[in-house]
């Protein structure tokens, strides 16, 4: 099982194997953590995710780090929160399962994941860190430490909440 922990930071500076894009369907640049990891990664990963060709709710695929620290960027694909009562609960835990999944084929062993879907995609935030908690706990792959990059302080203690409680 892989050490979890939680960073308060910017994804962008992270030097983790694999950092993960919270990324729209189209693997469009997007705003909030997606746009700063277009930002800071430069023109190849538009170019490279245009060769993708869009990614479903739910499920993952990577490309390279190119400028950041991180030698791959994981574009996961959160689900819009709709109430709840659209199987996002379903949809974010594969985000994360895939994402998981994505960085042990490409051989990542590190990962730092931001809050997927909890931006403007919506989802309340302590139902969103549940999720994510224990999906990644019950996701068996090679990757040996995931962080969860906290973009502010009430993300922060979300995180370690659900982390303190085993």
């Amino acid at each position: 099982m892989a050490r979890l922990e939680t960073h308060l930071g910017d994804i962008t500076a992270e030097t983790t194997d694999a950092i993960v894009n919270a990324a729209n369907s189209g693997l469009a640049r997007g705003g909030g953590v997606c746009g700063a990891i277009f930002a800071a990664a430069g023109p190849g990963l538009a170019e490279a995710c245009t060769t993708i060709g869009g990614c479903p709710t739910g499920d993952a695929r990577a490309t390279p780090g190119f400028a950041l620290p991180a030698r791959f960027i994981v574009h996961a694909v959160g689900p819009v929160w709709q109430g709840g009562g659209h199987g996002e609960a379903q949809l974010l835990a594969s985000a994360y399962r895939r994402s998981l999944a994505v960085a042990d084929e490409v051989g990542a062993r590190s990962v730092a994941f931001p809050a997927i879907s909890t931006g403007i995609f919506g989802y309340p935030l302590a139902d969103a860190t549940a999720v994510a908690v224990a999906t990644v706990r019950a996701t068996v792959t090679d990757v040996e430490r995931v962080r969860f990059v906290c973009f502010d302080a009430t993300t922060l203690a979300a995180y370690d909440r659900e982390l303190a409680k085993g």
